[in-house]
């Protein structure tokens, strides 16, 4: 009946305090549970917003980490509710926030036609029925919330003694979550975490209750079917039930990249589509079972699940594809909020410069101390303060949060790759070695590129509220390559007319469609593979080139055969289609192992 877009996670800070800015309209959202040091700082300014009596809860404190989530969730559900309370009892008048509920959404939603006979009826008696009527049927958005199952850091007491294993990072962000009051879902992503998964069980809300209703959702964001079989198959034996299966394109997205051997989004979600039902089938026979062992209520209705898709989504056509062809219920769109104040915590400057990034302003980079490709933006003031220390003789960074420590080289206790600490530490190694000048600089360059993603995602907020941070504010940005194709800020209703195709505020009439972009940053990949000259003891490297060569040749063969379903486009776009699909075609049948070896 609502929206059919949410707005995914990004970063550890930028949607942090969605659903208080947007959840009123019915716009879901999800808050990162990474950085609960920015969520005890959101939660002390939103208190004092909002006359709330705020007792902080400090580092060392019993169970910080899981109370700190906990009382921010239960602070912005509190929010949410007296804005909703708010926004019940405006009038229906230009500007209102009631207004601007109904007049967001989109034309297919069965209350955009309640709200529009509303407008229209002369009778006042039935037109305030309807008023009383539309107030009923206001619901907020959904503030639900990210792990990343693979930050799971161990902490220490105060005395330096390592807390119990609940006590990890990603457990401890779960637990702060299922003990808040919120009815949402929880997208669980890069990556399977079995001691966080069977750490789930422990709690009541993710099973049905006596409606068969599941308080608290398990939402997978996956790469592909063969990880949602897997890992569903995980929770199923546990009891708990995957509410939604959540595909995202591996490259053509925001933050983290991972290119997973060409495999491509449309080829992933026609097969989820097709196996949809033999999916429930292989899930869903298993979890009944151990719901009756386990002595819980049964489901009051046939088992489901959401299909959802985001990443490098960017026009009307392409969305509404998404939902009518794949069955998506819902996409999500990322980077293009990034331009979108209302929406998230983005300081001035960092909005300037994405306004302003063009197609090569935006790359994937080594900064992320994961080891993982990461999308940056060139000339952010995170970036540019690490080129101003590397220059200096001082690389690295400060850190002060620790959620990436996971190197010991060095150390006996765990330190992050982007630090100050181990960056002197191994610099001072390789130069022992002797290397070449060249060989060396290599190297050095290598080690210097990683930079804080902790704490710098989450610093447009201190700069927003001039906030003062002693190591001061540079603010780091992690947008998708879909965001070079717009060009100015754009305001909440801007942004949502464009994606219900009331309005247009792309300019390019040269972008790529969605999957063709997706395709040739995946050849992109491919090149880089082919490339690198690293010694391949195992031989493995010959039949990874060719499994990622068959999946690019499969995929461009797949999206051949949808051209002709592409009726959201116009006849020149799929022409257009048709043309980038030879060049990929000629590019990858150019670029063989033989060719290039």
């Amino acid at each position: 009946m609502g929206h059919t877009f949410h707005i995914p996670v990004m970063g550890t800070g930028f949607t942090t305090d969605s659903p208080i800015r947007v959840g009123r309209y019915g716009i879901s959202s999800v808050i990162s549970l990474v950085d609960d040091h920015l969520v005890e700082d959101l939660r002390k300014f939103y208190a004092q917003q909002y006359g709330e009596e705020y007792t902080p809860i400090k580092k060392h404190d019993d169970d910080w980490r899981a109370r700190r989530i906990t009382e921010y969730l239960n602070l912005t559900d509190r929010i949410i509710e007296k804005q909703i309370t708010g926004l019940k009892n405006a009038r229906f008048e230009p500007g209102s926030e009631i207004t601007k509920y109904f007049e967001f959404l989109p034309e297919t939603s069965p209350l955009t036609k309640l709200y529009r006979s509303m407008l229209s009826c002369s009778d006042q008696e039935a037109k305030a029925l309807l008023q009383d009527e539309l107030r009923t049927l206001v619901t907020p958005g959904r503030i639900d919330v990210n792990i990343m199952t693979k930050l799971d850091r161990l902490n220490f007491a105060k005395t330096g003694e390592p807390l119990p294993d609940e006590h990890s990072d990603a457990l401890s962000a779960l637990r702060g979550y299922a003990n808040s009051t919120v009815r949402s879902a929880i997208v669980l992503s890069a990556g399977f975490n079995r001691r966080l998964y069977t750490y789930i069980e422990e709690f009541p809300d993710f099973f049905p209750d006596i409606n068969g209703i599941i308080k608290k959702e398990i939402i997978l964001k996956v790469s592909d079917y063969r990880s949602a079989i897997t890992q569903g198959k995980f929770l199923t034996r546990k009891g708990l039930w995957v509410s939604e299966f959540r595909v995202e394109s591996g490259l053509n997205c925001g933050g983290h990249a991972f290119a997973g051997s060409g495999y491509l989004m449309g080829p992933i979600l026609e097969e989820f589509k097709q196996r949809k039902q033999e999916l429930i089938d292989q899930l869903g026979a298993p979890y009944l079972e151990v719901l009756k062992t386990k002595g819980k209520t049964l489901p009051a209705k046939p088992l489901d699940f959401r299909l959802t898709a985001q990443g490098g989504i960017g026009t009307f056509a392409e969305d509404t594809f998404l939902r009518r062809y794949y069955g998506a219920v819902s996409t999500g769109w990322g980077s293009p909020f990034l331009l979108v104040p209302e929406a998230v915590q983005i300081d001035k400057e960092t909005l300037e410069r994405l306004a302003a990034a063009g197609e090569n302003d935006i790359y994937l980079s080594d900064v992320s101390p994961l080891n993982v490709a990461f999308n940056n933006l060139r000339n952010s003031l995170s970036e540019i303060k690490k080129c101003l220390l590397i220059n200096a003789g001082e690389p690295g960074s400060p850190c002060l949060l620790g959620h990436l420590a996971n190197n010991t080289e060095f150390t006996k206790n765990p330190i992050c790759t982007a630090s100050r600490t181990y960056q002197r530490l191994k610099l001072d190694a390789i130069k022992a070695l002797g290397l070449p000048q060249e060989e060396y600089d290599r190297q050095a360059r290598k080690i210097t590129s990683k930079a804080c993603i902790c704490a710098q995602l989450g610093d447009s907020f201190y700069v927003n509220e001039n906030i003062p941070k002693k190591e001061g504010t540079y603010p780091a940005v992690c947008p998708g390559p879909n965001i070079a194709y717009f060009n100015r800020p754009a305001s909440l209703k801007e942004m949502i007319d464009h994606i219900y195709g009331r309005k247009n505020i792309m300019p390019f009439k040269n972008r790529p469609h969605m999957f063709i972009k997706e395709l040739k940053l995946n050849i992109e990949q491919f090149e880089l593979l082919l490339a690198d000259k690293t010694e391949d003891p195992g031989g493995k490297r010959k039949s990874t080139i060719e499994e990622y060569r068959q999946n690019l040749t499969d995929g461009i063969a797949y999206y051949r055969t949808i051209v002709p379903l592409l009726s959201e486009e116009s006849e020149a776009a799929r022409e257009r289609f048709n043309y980038d699909l030879n060049e990929c075609a000629r590019i990858v049948a150019a670029l063989t192992p033989s060719k290039t070896t």
